[in-house]
């Protein structure tokens, strides 16, 4: 038996599965929302794992091992959490001292974009490919990088933060930097970017049905394009230009055969390939092109799941 635990700056969520020779079956799952100090969700996140223990009529010895998918930085050696931008106050965590004092089994902290990673090369769409990148595309923004048939995570685990690289001077702030690839392709980025759209709209005498509303996201944002709402499409084609933007330079440094992307291009891809691919076109070196292929999430929603089961690994 092994208990995934996944953390996100929205949501975490607690599995219980049994890997077999060529998939995981799982046998419990339970959400909790990313609310409160570091120790109280910790606390929520231990209490979650005793409740489907309990419900799978399980003892502490039938737990073979724990992973924990989570947004980076971390110190994945030590079982660390390190000041992720997307978790506020999740500083210096010592979570897997935590979970092995608590269960008594062996814990392994991996980067959620790395554990993507291993989780779409090993069940998903990339499965089969030599050189893949997994990207994150949810509250925040990071890369999986599979090289040669292997993760690589970089000298102290901090490779595929492509969150931070600046793409623009100026423009939404994510991974703390404005400008950044994380503040024009993540929801939290997105959302700033529809108020600033709003803003710049209504400067022109432009009004529009939900050009009132101060909180929308990605989400809703996403409902509308698939209603044909043609300014939530032409919002939708700017992000795809800097999710091209972005995937040219490490389509260029990289040649993977194919990336991977989760979480909102994967509800929503149809409304940024048109403009990506356009950037791509025109950025990207033609021969890194050739037998390249960009492909929506694999695992789908459960993603997350496969991720932290693939974290104990």
């Amino acid at each position: 038996m092994i208990v995934g635990i996944d953390i996100g700056g929205t949501k975490c969520a607690t599995v219980i599965a049994q890997e077999t020779n060529d998939n995981i079956v799982f046998l419990s799952r339970l959400e909790l929302k990313t609310k409160g100090t570091a120790f109280e969700i910790i606390h929520r996140l231990k209490e979650q794992v005793k409740e489907q223990m309990a419900g799978l009529n399980l003892k502490k010895s039938d737990i073979e091992r724990i992973g924990i998918s989570c947004g980076g930085p971390l110190d994945n050696q030590k079982g660390i959490i390190l000041s992720p931008p997307n978790l506020k106050g999740w500083d210096d965590i010592h979570i897997c001292d935590m979970m092995v004092n608590e269960f008594g089994a062996p814990c392994k902290l991996q980067n959620d974009a790395d554990a993507s990673a291993i989780a779409e090369w090993r069940y998903g769409a990339a499965k089969g490919y030599k050189n893949a990148i997994f990207m994150t595309f949810g509250t925040g923004l990071g890369a999986g990088l599979i090289l040669n048939n292997q993760l690589y995570s970089g000298s102290n685990g901090m490779a595929g933060e492509v969150g931070h690289v600046r793409l623009s001077s100026t423009g939404p702030i994510g991974y703390g930097k404005k400008g950044s690839f994380e503040g024009f392709c993540s929801g939290g980025g997105i959302a700033q970017q529809i108020q600033s759209f709003i803003k710049k709209k209504k400067l022109k005498g432009i009004t529009w049905p939900w050009f009132d509303n101060d909180n929308m996201s990605a989400k809703e944002l996403s409902e509308l394009a698939k209603d044909g709402d043609s300014l939530a499409l032409e919002l939708f084609s700017t992000i795809g230009r800097y999710l091209g933007l972005g995937l040219s330079t490490i389509i260029d440094i990289l040649n993977p055969e194919i990336i991977v992307i989760g979480g909102i291009y994967m509800r929503s891809h149809q409304f940024m390939d048109s403009s990506m691919y356009k950037v791509l076109k025109k950025e990207t070196l033609p021969h890194s092109m050739i037998n390249f292929q960009i492909k929506p999430s694999g695992l789908g929603e459960k993603i997350g799941d496969y991720a932290c089961i693939c974290a104990s690994l």
